[in-house]
């Protein structure tokens, strides 16, 4: 079984600065930061935050379903500003998934504001169709959210 969802929000600041987050590692820095009930500490395990990076995500103690994931930036393309990370172990794929990836894109709708678009795409076995239930596509509007908010503090420095 296969699906996608995705959700987006436009946020007041120039699609290149939104970009300087999204398509670097100070996205998961951000999100430690703001947000450490969703993720508690990232660890680099390769690379330098462009195409081929590795990360290993830890979650709050707590988290249901899942204590880490590690994921591969299967795409970072700074021309077109999309982002794409590949889980490749742990998280959904415990759970039956054979494929779970989370694009990030930072589209330009003015010359001072930004759409942020996130999607989720996955795959699950038939047999474990019913956790299709655990994916949700919250937790990337909190974090686009959140982002949205650190940008426009910057902008108007703070």
């Amino acid at each position: 079984m296969f699906g996608t969802i995705s959700e987006e929000i436009e946020v007041a600041v120039p699609a290149s600065e939104a970009w300087k987050v999204y398509g670097t590692l100070q996205l998961a820095n951000i999100v430690v930061k703001e947000l450490p009930h969703v993720l508690h500490k990232v660890d680099v395990i390769e690379g330098d935050g462009g195409t081929g990076t590795v990360l290993k995500l830890t979650f709050p103690p707590g988290t249901p379903l899942f204590t880490y994931s590690k994921e591969r930036f299967s795409v970072v393309d700074d021309e077109n500003r999309v982002k794409v990370a590949l889980v490749v172990e742990g998280g959904l794929l415990d759970h039956g998934f054979t494929f779970f990836q989370v694009r990030f894109d930072v589209i330009e709708k003015y010359e001072t504001t930004c759409i942020t678009k996130a999607t989720i795409e996955y795959e699950v076995k038939e047999e474990e169709a019913a956790n299709v239930s655990f994916v949700s596509i919250q937790t990337f509007v909190t974090i686009m959210e959140a982002v949205a908010k650190y940008l426009t503090q910057q902008k108007d420095g703070q």
